[in-house]
This record gives structure tokens, sequence and C-alpha cells, in this order.
């Protein structure tokens, strides 16, 4: 493996390979990976690469990093990170601050966008959301939560209003981060609910009725809060 990959970030390209090894077995579960030098070497990739790659996959719960003996494939001696212990912007933004400020400005792009979205931006929400859920079922929790960024994303630009457009992007490495906060501490039940959800705002959205597509948004984000360990008001 080089660092040319074309249009995908080469972090990417890493997260995504690491994952597979994971999920073929190639690196079992409780498994210590190889130190980042010889991991590095492996893969044909820079440490910084690498480094970014791990800290996505520790974020996810897939890997756990526990001081002075290595980092270890999630299992059940590894067991993934409480709700919450691995969100890494506290210096920048709680966790808390991050889902408050999800609440206010992605409910009310929601309720703009109901009145504007065209059939073409319908169908590619419909497709993120069909996405989402068959990267879960199929256990690509990377695919999953580039779906979640799709589904939401396309929201955002079909909103009217451009300087709340411009701020989403703007915090687009924060929201990144609390997509991908609560998977380790998502119940196969919460999951359903949350793939529900998503059809609940798309529906909304589809009916071009605003008021209904921000409570559904402003519901989904208060829920998706609750398994990062955060309470925030509907």
């Amino acid at each position: 493996m080089t660092e040319d990959f074309g249009k995908l970030p080469v972090t990417e390209v890493v997260t995504r390979r690491i994952q597979e090894m994971i999920r073929s077995g190639e690196f079992p579960p409780d498994s210590r990976l190889p130190s980042q030098r010889v991991l590095s070497e492996r893969l044909g990739v820079s440490r910084a690469s690498l480094r970014e790659a791990l800290l996505t996959l520790e974020t996810l719960g897939l890997i756990r990093t526990l001081p002075a003996r290595g980092t270890f494939v999630s299992g059940e001696r590894t067991q993934a990170p409480k709700a919450g212990e691995n969100w890494r912007h506290d210096a920048r933004h709680t966790i808390a601050e991050v889902f408050q400020t999800r609440l206010a400005i992605e409910g009310e792009m929601c309720r703009l966008a109901a009145a504007q979205m065209t059939p073409p931006q319908l169908e590619a929400l419909a497709t993120a959301a069909q996405l989402f859920e068959t990267a879960w079922r199929n256990g690509d929790l990377l695919a999953h939560v580039e779906a979640d960024l799709d589904f939401h994303s396309l929201i955002a630009d079909s909103c009217g209003n451009g300087m709340l457009r411009m701020f989403y992007r703007s915090i687009h490495d924060v929201l990144t981060e609390s997509q991908r906060v609560p998977i380790p501490n998502t119940e196969v039940s919460r999951m359903e609910a949350s793939i529900a959800e998503h059809h609940a705002i798309l529906a909304a959205l589809r009916s071009g009725d605003g008021s209904a597509a921000a409570r559904a948004m402003r519901t989904h984000i208060g829920n998706t809060a609750q398994i990062a360990g955060v309470v925030v008001p509907v």
C-alpha cells in the first residue's frame, strides 16, 4: 500500500484497511495491534496518517489504547469506552455543547429545507438513509458513519439560509466526531430506533412539512445525545 489513493484521503484508506483487518479476524478481538512503527511500515503509510486512523477507530469503539500496554482490538477483555469517554475535543468544545448546537441549528435547517427540497435531493437523502442501515447491518461502521454524515449534510445543503450552511460546514470536524462517539454504546434496539428516526425525517421532508421535519430531527439528535452521555432538552 502506498500513499497514492486517488481521491480518497490517505487516513480514510488506512482506517478502512484496519477496520477490514479487524472484521476479517486478521486482528481478532482482544488481540494487541502491532506497534505504530511496525503497522505503518506494513501498510506503507506515515505514522501521522496511522495515528489519525487509530484515533478514529478508537472513537468508534473498535480498538482501545491502554496506557503502558498498547492498543488492542475491543473484545470481552478489552471493552469499548463508556459513553462520552472517547470524546477528544474537550479543549475546544464539550460534547454537550456540540449536541446543544446541533439541536439548535439542525432542527431549523430541517424546517427550512422542507419547503424547497427537490426530487433529486430527496432521492439522494433516501439513498443515504438506506446506506446508513445497510452499513450497520453489515458491520461496516466507517461506511455507516459516512452515510449518517451524508444524510445530515444533504439536509444542510438544501437549507435556504446561506449563513446556517456556512456555519454547519465550519464545524464539520466536531460534527463528524459527535456522530462517531455514540457508536460504541449503541445497542441494537437503539440503532433500530435511529434508523426509524432517519426515515421519519425523510417522510416529513417528502411531505414538505417543515414543523414535523424539525421535530423529527430534534428528537433524533436528542436521542443520539443520550447515547453519548448527554441530556439535551428537545
